[in-house]
């Protein structure tokens, strides 16, 4: 009939209207996951595009890179490729990244200086072509010690019309003649012999991009140049791009899949209220099936009201969403805590697509929620569930089905990566959920006892435990939102908790100096930002300090389109394992071949590379004599600073083979009696003696270093502690919600609990006696999934994903107060809802059934 299906939805309708706020809790849950996945995923596609734009606005548009490596490349290459068939066009370059010293005397800033060809950069990268200052004439590009700014160090200079930067330890002021319209990072741009002369890189370049003649091919290229030179290698013009890519992929996809979690707990409320609604309902759907509504036709009304649920939430998720992405582009500069983006603000790049998936994603996990309440719809048998001998309560599912979740969730979780992302993990924690799930009838039968076990002597114990024994298939529905977001949620706080527990003691066995100093901050500016010749010996003399030690770090390009690999000259002694954090015993010495240095490499190396403990190879770098540097690797180490991995060599090994004894990095042991100030005053004097730049100078007492450091991870977890808000938050209404239909459907029954004489004091009491029993089942299996989940988190996603290892801690304080939290709002509410449920007539609550 073309009227039946206004005439269901407006049960439906009467449905909602009866209780709004259960349908609101379950709503504004898929809105949030929906949103927080939306707005994940378009932060870090705008920061990434904005940055590619960046990239190909300063490299341009070339068809291929021959990249220089650490040693460079000969100043004859680029006329060597321009000579060839092949190529249509050869442009040099120079590219470093220095430290700006500002005239006010503020922090030192990271500028990226590149020397260029100005006669045939137009062809590369129009967004390099120097556009001279009024006052200049043509020629100003080619003067020495004059560049040309783009707008985002323009901004920094302000009205300062010279640029001083720190080369090799000492400070350069050029004349600022001009602008470049490329963006991005403050960037200087000057005529490349200048650019070699000013950094003492004469006879070298860092790249040389290409053009190529029509119907060239890269490949021809590379054969006819021959041979490279040693640490160079061949690019494609977007590799830096792509760099950046896979340095923030593991750090997005984790931050979506940790968003999802809101979306995954809204999926199991929609279970819950919907679970309760069709068995509020049961009475109307059987005289539905008695009208004439087939099975088929009650699955689509229930999936259907599911279905309009997700649409509502995936709408209401999209907008959400999208105002959380631009507020968080404008406030956090599109880093969200990361650290891969920088300080840049990207603008808001709002994707169809992507709003068309997040909102499928919400209305498929309100279908999925509801999958099991319509299935149970369709199953009803009518006839006997308006005599009453049908209903909800029926025999609890098998233990079985949750049991073998349980254990391929436990498979899954030894899987290797797929992708370098560990999907198989967290294909491991949706079974281990669903799976935990399965088997609370089952947990809730183990802890309340059989059937046949000793009755309980009082009235309202027998009646409240043989009431949540009955219901324990009720318990599983009603549950279901809590136990998700109670394991998720612990498992967050064990992660975060093992995380910052794992770097404060890394911290402690790297920082054994009192006082830490370099010229700058960190980076790949701070590789060429040098101590003079010597310093280190200069600093251990100075009032206060008992000892100085020098490190050397610098950084190696590994290939594999993975950004640099650091290496890092330090003092080991005798004993590494005091000086290095390692993981695992350290093989002898010994074991090196004739001419091979030992060294240790951090945990990435074997991740990413395949370099293991025992294995002898060959650095891409070269000593004095320009030959490989053979290495042995003694162990591996633990190294939270470096995600891409690190090696570690003696220093005195790295002087004799390089020639190399500068220093970036300066470590301090104070006398007791010594004062960091006073300390700091007296080696930035003598930096100035030594004719270095003591503006540059960042000098940090170990205590701040370690404040700092956890002040970075704190803020690269905030988004983490936010997802967890909204977990609880979610896990909460769950608990409102489940209880409170559970108790609102009750009321004939406490009526009938009236007329037997129980007073309204009592039926609360039994109320919150039976909600406890459930409750404590379901802290108890929340608990459980939670650590469980946390361990994958810790021994599988963490290793895979950012490739360092870290020890389990379970904070009982942060624990405790969560499950406190999730049982006192559990009671509260059903102590609530359950004195507004006694407190009707009770003639007017058992009237149906005269």
């Amino acid at each position: 009939m073309p009227t039946e299906r206004p005439r269901l939805w407006r049960l439906s309708w009467a449905e909602w209207c009866a209780h709004p706020w259960r349908q609101l809790a379950a709503l504004l849950s898929v809105a949030l996951g929906v949103a927080l996945a939306l707005a994940v995923h378009l932060i870090n596609e705008s920061a990434l595009a904005e940055f590619s734009a960046a990239v190909r606005s300063a490299n341009g548009e070339p068809d291929l890179r021959l990249l220089g490596g650490a040693s460079g490349l000969p100043d004859d290459s680029a006329a060597r490729l321009a000579a060839l068939a092949p190529v249509q066009a050869a442009h040099p370059r120079i590219e470093r990244s220095l430290l700006m010293l500002p005239a006010d005397g503020s922090r030192p800033r990271t500028v990226d200086l590149l020397g260029i060809d100005a006669l045939s950069v137009a062809a590369v990268a129009p967004g390099l072509l120097p556009r001279p200052n009024d006052t200049e004439d043509r020629l100003a590009m080619l003067r020495p010690g004059q560049v040309f700014v783009n707008p985002a160090l323009l901004k920094l200079l302000g009205s300062a019309k010279e640029l001083r930067l720190l080369v090799s330890g000492r400070a350069q002021a050029f004349a600022v003649a001009g602008t470049v319209a490329a963006g991005g990072a403050p960037l200087a741009v000057m005529d490349v012999a200048a650019a070699q002369a000013a950094l003492g890189l004469e006879g070298t370049l860092s790249a040389v991009d290409l053009r190529l003649a029509p119907g060239a091919t890269a490949a021809a290229v590379r054969q006819a140049f021959g041979p490279l030179p040693a640490g160079a290698r061949w690019a494609a013009a977007d590799d830096e791009a792509q760099q950046v890519s896979n340095l923030s992929r593991a750090y997005r996809v984790n931050l979506t899949v940790l968003a999802l979690v809101a979306l995954v707990v809204g999926g199991f409320l929609v279970f819950s209220v919907v679970s309760l609604a069709v068995a509020q309902r049961t009475p109307s759907l059987a005289l539905l099936g008695v009208l004439g509504l087939d099975a088929a036709g009650r699955r689509r009304l229930v999936w259907g009201e599911c279905a309009l649920l997700g649409a509502l939430a995936g709408l209401l998720g999209v907008a959400l969403g999208t105002g959380l992405a631009a507020a968080a582009l404008h406030w956090l500069a599109g880093d969200l805590g990361s650290g891969v983006f920088g300080a840049s603000a990207p603008r808001l790049r709002w994707s169809p697509a992507a709003a068309a998936v997040a909102w499928a994603a919400g209305v498929v996990a309100a279908l999925a929620g509801g999958a099991w309440p319509a299935a149970r719809a369709a199953r009803l048998a009518p006839a006997q569930a308006l005599k009453g001998l049908g209903g909800w309560d029926e025999a609890p599912p098998p233990w079985w089905p949750g049991a073998a979740l349980l254990a391929v969730a436990g498979g899954l979780a030894l899987l290797p990566p797929w992708g370098e992302l560990p999907l198989a993990a967290y294909a491991s924690v949706a079974c281990a959920l669903v799976g935990g799930i399965a088997l609370l009838p089952a947990l809730v039968r183990g802890l309340l006892g059989q059937r046949g076990a000793r009755p309980a002597r009082h009235a309202l114990w027998l009646l409240g435990l043989q009431r949540a024994r009955h219901a324990r298939a009720t318990a599983t529905a009603a549950l279901a939102g809590i136990v998700a977001s109670l394991a998720l949620c612990v498992a967050l706080t064990v992660m975060v908790a093992s995380f910052r527990g794992s770097v404060g003691s890394w911290l402690d066995a790297v920082l054994p100096a009192d006082m830490y100093l370099r010229l700058g901050g960190g980076g790949a500016a701070s590789a060429e930002a040098l101590w003079p010749p010597g310093f280190d010996t200069q600093a251990a003399a100075l009032p206060g300090v008992t000892r100085a030690v020098g490190a050397r770090s610098r950084g190696m390009d590994w290939g594999a389109g993975l950004p640099a690999v650091w290496l890092l000259a330090r003092p080991l002694g005798e004993r590494p394992e005091q000086a290095l954090p390692l993981v695992g015993l350290a093989l002898p010495a010994e074991l090196a071949a004739p001419g091979e240095v030992p060294v240790f490499v951090s945990e990435a190396l074997p991740a990413l590379h395949g370099v293991q403990p025992g294995q002898h190879l060959t650095l891409p770098m070269r000593d004095a004599q320009g030959q490989p540097i053979r290495v042995f690797v003694r162990g591996v180490w633990r190294d939270f600073a470096r995600q891409f991995g690190s090696v570690v060599m003696e220093r005195a090994d790295y002087q004799r083979l390089t020639g190399d004894s500068r220093i970036n990095e300066l470590s301090l042991w104070l006398a007791p009696e010594a004062a960091p100030a006073a300390v700091e005053s007296a080696l930035k004097d003598a930096l100035r003696r030594a004719g270095g730049e003591p503006a540059a100078v960042s000098a940090v007492t170990v205590a701040q270093l370690k404040a700092i450091s956890l002040q970075i991870f704190d803020r690269s977890f905030a988004v983490t502690r936010y997802l967890q808000g909204v977990a609880i938050a979610i896990g909460l209404a769950g608990v409102a919600a489940s209880l409170s239909a559970q108790v609102l459907a009750r009321r004939r029954e406490f009526g009938l609990l009236a007329h037997l004489g129980l007073t309204r004091a009592q039926v609360l009491r039994l109320v919150v006696l039976e909600m406890a029993g459930w409750l404590g089942a379901g802290l108890l299996m929340g608990l459980g999934l939670g650590v469980a989940i946390s361990a994958v988190l810790v021994f599988v996603v963490n290793p895979q994903s950012f490739h360092w290892t870290m020890d389990l801690v379970l904070p009982p304080g942060p624990v405790a107060a969560l499950l406190g939290a999730v049982a006192l709002a559990g009671l509260g509410t059903s102590a609530w809802v359950a004195r507004r449920a006694v407190n009707a007539d009770a003639v007017r609550a058992v009237r149906e059934d005269w």
